[in-house]
Formats: C-alpha cells, sequence, structure tokens
C-alpha cells in the first residue's frame, strides 16, 4: 500500500500550497465567498459531467444501446476519476475499456471513441487559444505568458498533426512498431497481436469519423460546453472574491497550469497545477486572493472529482483495477 499513502501524501501537500501561501488572510476572502456561488460551480461540474455522458453515447452509436443512461454517466465519473488519480491521466483510457467491455462493447471501438473526443478536446483548446492570441493583440500581455500561449499552441498543433499522421502512415507505424518488437526479442505472435490491435483500432476510427457531419458537430458542441464550464470555474471564484478579470486570462492560467501539472506526472498535476497556477495568478490580484481562488477552483474540478468519483469507479470496477492502475504491491 506504499504507492497509495504517497499518492495520499501528494493530494494533501497540494492543498496544503494554497494555505501556506495565502496565510490567515486567505481565511478571511474565503469566510465571505458567496455560498450560493459554491454551490452553482459543483452544479456547472454536474452539467458537464452529463455533456460527456452525451458525448460518449454518440460516439459509440449503436455500440452504446446496452448502456442506460445512468450506467454511462458512472461510466464517466469513474473515467474521469481515473484520469485525476493517476499520473497524466493514464489510467482513464483502460479503465473505460474495462467498463465498456463489460456492455459487449469491443477495446478498439471504446478506445477509438476515447481516441475521438480527446481529438475534439485538442481541437477545441487549439482554437481556444487562436481567440486568445487575437485578444492578445490588443491586450498588454506579459513576455513569458506570450512565450507559455505560443508554446501550448505548437504543442497542441503537434497533436493534432501526430493523429493526422497516423491516420494518414498507419502502415509505416505499424511495421515500424513491428520492428521495435523484434528489436526487443518479442515473440512473433505478440507482434502480430499489437499488430492486429492497431488495425482494428484504426478501422474503428474510421467507422467513428465516418459517422454523419451532424453527430460529430453535435460533439462537438458539447465539448465547448463542457469545457467553457469547466474553465469558467476560476474565473467565477474570482469574481466571487471580489476581483473583476477577464475571462481569458483565467482560461489561459488553468490551461498552463493543467499543462505544467500533465508533464509533471503527478496524479491530476497535483502540486504543479497549484505552484504554476499561483505563479500566474498571484502578481495579477495578490497573493491571499491567487491562493482562496486556486484553492476554491482546485476543490470544485479536481478533488470533488475524487470524491464523487471514486466510490463509482470503486463500485464498477473494484479495487484490482485500481490497484493496477495505481501500481501498488499489496503485502
Amino acid at each position: 500500500m506504499r504507492r497509495l499513502g504517497w499518492l495520499a501524501a501528494a493530494l494533501i501537500l497540494a492543498l496544503l500550497i494554497p494555505f501556506f501561501m495565502g496565510g490567515a488572510d486567505m481565511f478571511h476572502r474565503l469566510r465571505n465567498f458567496p455560498v450560493m456561488l459554491l454551490i452553482g460551480m459543483f452544479v456547472m461540474v454536474l452539467v458537464g459531467w452529463c455533456m460527456n455522458t452525451m458525448r460518449l453515447r454518440l460516439l459509440l452509436g449503436d455500440a452504446a444501446s446496452g448502456l442506460g443512461m445512468r450506467k454511462s454517466l458512472a461510466v464517466v465519473m469513474a473515467t474521469e476519476f481515473a484520469y485525476c488519480a493517476t499520473p497524466g491521466g493514464s489510467g482513464a483510457p483502460l479503465t473505460l475499456v474495462a467498463l465498456l467491455s463489460r456492455s459487449g462493447i469491443g477495446p478498439a471501438k471504446s478506445t477509438a471513441a476515447f481516441a475521438t473526443d480527446q481529438l475534439m478536446d485538442l481541437v477545441f483548446f487549439l482554437l481556444a487559444l487562436i481567440g486568445i492570441l487575437i485578444y492578445a493583440v490588443f491586450h498588454q500581455l506579459s513576455e513569458n505568458l506570450e512565450w507559455m500561449l505560443i508554446a501550448s499552441a505548437l504543442l497542441i498543433g503537434a497533436g493534432l498533426c501526430a493523429c493526422a499522421g497516423f491516420a494518414r502512415y498507419h502502415r509505416r507505424i505499424i511495421l515500424f512498431n513491428g520492428r521495435v518488437l523484434k528489436r526487443l526479442k518479442r515473440k512473433n505472435t505478440t507482434r502480430i497481436r499489437w499488430a492486429r490491435k492497431l488495425l482494428h483500432f484504426r478501422d474503428a476510427l474510421a467507422e467513428t469519423w465516418k459517422m454523419p457531419h451532424r453527430i460529430l458537430l453535435q460533439v462537438f458542441a458539447l465539448t465547448c460546453v463542457h469545457w467553457s464550464l469547466r474553465y469558467s470555474v476560476l474565473y467565477l471564484a474570482l469574481q466571487g472574491l471580489g476581483v473583476n478579470i477577464d475571462w481569458a486570462w483565467t482560461f489561459l492560467v488553468q490551461m498552463l497550469s493543467l499543462s505544467a501539472g500533465q508533464f509533471s506526472l503527478s496524479p491530476g498535476g497535483a502540486g504543479a497545477a497549484e505552484l504554476t497556477s499561483a505563479a500566474l495568478l498571484a502578481p495579477m490580484v495578490g497573493k491571499s486572493t491567487a491562493a482562496a481562488a486556486i484553492l476554491i477552483w482546485r476543490i470544485v474540478t479536481y478533488y470533488f472529482y475524487l470524491v464523487a468519483g471514486g466510490p463509482v469507479f470503486l463500485l464498477m470496477v473494484g479495487r484490482p483495477l485500481l490497484n493496477k492502475l495505481l501500481r501498488i504491491k499489496t503485502v
């Protein structure tokens, strides 16, 4: 259980960062925060989960007929928990495949749905970054934020190019994968099995993208609603603390902070996201206000995901998969 202990310690330390940063003044600001606004933020998270549930069902198409709406929502909540509880969100696709396979949906189909979902996210963030770049032309932007913004746009563009490259050169990628496995002295059956997995994934992904444009546009619209709601939490937190700041800046702070968290490979970016957002927000709004806003933001969009999604995850897949995701060595 050592790894689980380290995970709990990392989450507690990340939660303590705003307390050390904000000091006693932060508690005064939190006491005056509107309760109804905080409840509204949690409602926004629930609406976001419903948007993701609808996205998943649209991407699965006829394969989702065996999934009820409540079960689909539970799948989304469990997958979000796995994303937040594992380094770099690596547990999300494994959880989604495991849960959908119990409803008779093959790994290729579920993985293709997950990949399409992630691709839609990349498109949304790229368009959002382009919008912020246009906005920044007419507003003053620090040099550091400018370079971070450009770097983020390049990374997202590289991700989209990688997806397009796989679609265009999948045969070469499969052959390259086979040569790598051969050099690693894997058996022929292993190489053939991986080649088949990649082909099944390619076929399922192509089938997903052959959906009517109306369906894909609906998926993208739901993507926009989901991320717009989730990325409005920090803005509303600052508004509740009496700070007037443009929504575009809070969007940029969240995106850069969560990107830093992903690169840190800590579960859900715990620690790195708080430190990065503090470094970006404190010069604009002050340490105590920034600390209070970060604490509210992370409780609503991260710790709530763990608290609400954890029981659903354990009920649906149980402790064995959790141990596998966290790579826990039981004594």
